[in-house]
């Protein structure tokens, strides 16, 4: 414990400067003056790179030496940390591994960070599918089997991305992938995101960084006491060259990063170094005593949790517990109006609802008493309900995609003539925009992919269920852009 309290944390050496008498002739323009701004705002604690602090883009100091720290304690090649969240490190990722114009796989349930990657440096993609979990109606982890076929079929592939967790908690074997990929050369890149609190504690999955992925980035501020915007990027192996994944951040990160942001993630690694295994353990406890009580439920039903087991789920690697997904299938109820109800009724603010499904989000500080009071308020919410007949119905009112049938890159689709077609018309035609669910954020349509009837039909069932569904010009449900055919056909 000696060697952890002899440095300073960032926060510590902050609030030391801000309590000198040093004259601040530099940036912020604010100048720390809480006199005139007040003390609602950090202010006094939020400085630029002057001297004994360092610079994250050019670490040789402080900072330096609080990444290595990560490093050394997360078991990784080399760790960065990151104040424009973990978009800023997809971005920088895929970059440092691909060449321009080369070629990717993806989990095409993949974050549209990895999409807009794609189109910025002009890939050629190809789509990994995630399995079905019918009894859930989501998407399932992606299997070794369609990677391995993927990579025989494709071994021009300069790198493989995928999600794990996805934003339900579906974990996919990680190692077994990571053995295909690197038997060809290959680095694999894992968006662990949602699964930053993996490395804390054995109560949940294995995190990537510690089973051979070479590139996984994790955002902090999902699950972890952390400022949003907060996240790691983490390197392995030798395939991806730390310098060039350092020279892509600077490229895709502010040159301005933000101390009180960098303080946020020092001090929650230090809370979670020195406190995480007893806070783990509270944790965890919260989970089985919550998990105990949804067994009581007689219609809604929680993924992996309650009557509902891991066991039950074949397409499912591993799961986080962490994640509460809820399925109001065959209720009457939508994910939407359940969590209205939990809003209005019991003062309960959900992370997501789409379709017939509704996610809350629980990490290390959520209280004994906040889980107590959702266990209750969907007990009480399930004994307001009636099964239709008895009967489970499967819902259309899902994020599913079909294996989407691609007429062309991302790239072109975007950059090619566009028209504004009605919705209903656009059957067979090729889409030029994104069009997705938000949160959390995975395209249900792709520039460059064939507009097909499930599609229309996914969309007004989505839309019908409250869930709120966007594209890049903002017309749906009314209009869709597409590509003019004569534009394809060149």
């Amino acid at each position: 414990m000696d060697k952890h309290t002899t440095k300073p944390s960032l926060l510590d050496r902050l609030k030391a400067h801000a309590a000198s008498d040093s004259i601040p002739m530099h940036m912020p323009g604010h100048k720390r003056n809480t006199a005139l701004l007040g003390k609602d705002l950090p202010y006094n604690i939020d400085i630029t790179e002057i001297d004994g602090f360092d610079n994250l883009h050019g670490a040789s100091g402080i900072i330096n030496e609080y990444m290595e720290e990560i490093a050394d304690f997360y078991g990784t090649k080399r760790s960065f940390y990151l104040v424009n969240g973990s978009t800023c490190g997809m971005l920088a990722g895929i970059r440092a591994a691909t060449k321009r114009g080369s070629k990717i796989a993806i989990g095409r349930n993949c974050h549209k960070s990895v999409y807009h990657a794609i189109e910025l440096f002009g890939l050629e993609v190809v789509y990994l599918m995630p399995e079905v979990d019918e009894t859930f109606g989501i998407h399932g982890g992606i299997s070794t089997a369609s990677i391995a076929d993927t990579l025989k079929k494709h071994p021009d592939t300069q790198l493989v991305v995928l999600t794990s967790p996805t934003y339900e908690g579906v974990v996919s074997d990680i190692a077994a992938i990571a053995d295909i990929c690197h038997a060809q050369g290959i680095p694999l890149m894992i968006d662990e995101a949602h699964g930053s609190h993996f490395n804390y504690s054995e109560h949940f999955p294995t995190s990537a960084t510690a089973l051979g992925a070479d590139i996984v980035i994790q955002s902090l501020h999902k699950t972890l006491p952390s400022l949003t915007m907060t996240s790691f990027a983490h390197l392995n192996g030798d395939l991806v060259r730390p310098e060039e994944m350092a020279r892509q951040l600077a490229i895709f990160e502010s040159s301005s990063p933000s101390y009180v942001l960098m303080a946020s993630i020092d001090s929650c690694f230090r809370l979670l170094r020195d406190e995480g295994e007893q806070l783990f353990e509270n944790y965890n406890k919260r989970l089985t005593d919550f998990s105990e009580k949804m067994e009581q439920l007689q219609h809604l039903k929680v993924l992996c949790h309650g009557k509902d087991r891991l066991g039950a789920h074949k397409t499912f690697f591993a799961f986080d517990k962490g994640k509460i997904l809820i399925s109001a299938q065959g209720t009457g109820l939508t994910g939407q109006k359940l969590s209205e109800m939990l809003r209005s009724e019991y003062h309960i603010e959900m992370e997501m609802a789409y379709g017939d499904h509704a996610l809350a989000m629980t990490s290390v500080c959520d209280t004994d008493a906040a889980m107590a009071t959702l266990a209750d308020a969907l007990l009480a919410v399930d004994g307001t309900l009636d099964s239709l007949n008895g009967e489970h119905l499967q819902s259309d009112g899902t994020l599913f995609f079909a294996s989407p049938e691609k007429q062309c890159e991302i790239w072109q689709a975007l950059e090619s003539e566009k028209i504004d077609c009605p919705i209903e018309n656009a059957i067979g035609q090729t889409v030029a925009e994104y069009v997705w669910a938000y949160p959390p954020g995975i395209p249900l349509l792709v520039p460059g992919e064939r507009i097909s009837n499930g599609f229309i039909r996914q969309i007004h069932t989505l839309l019908e269920k409250g869930t709120k569904v966007y594209s890049d010009a903002d017309e749906l449900p009314k209009n869709i852009q597409i590509m003019r055919q004569e534009t394809l056909a060149h």
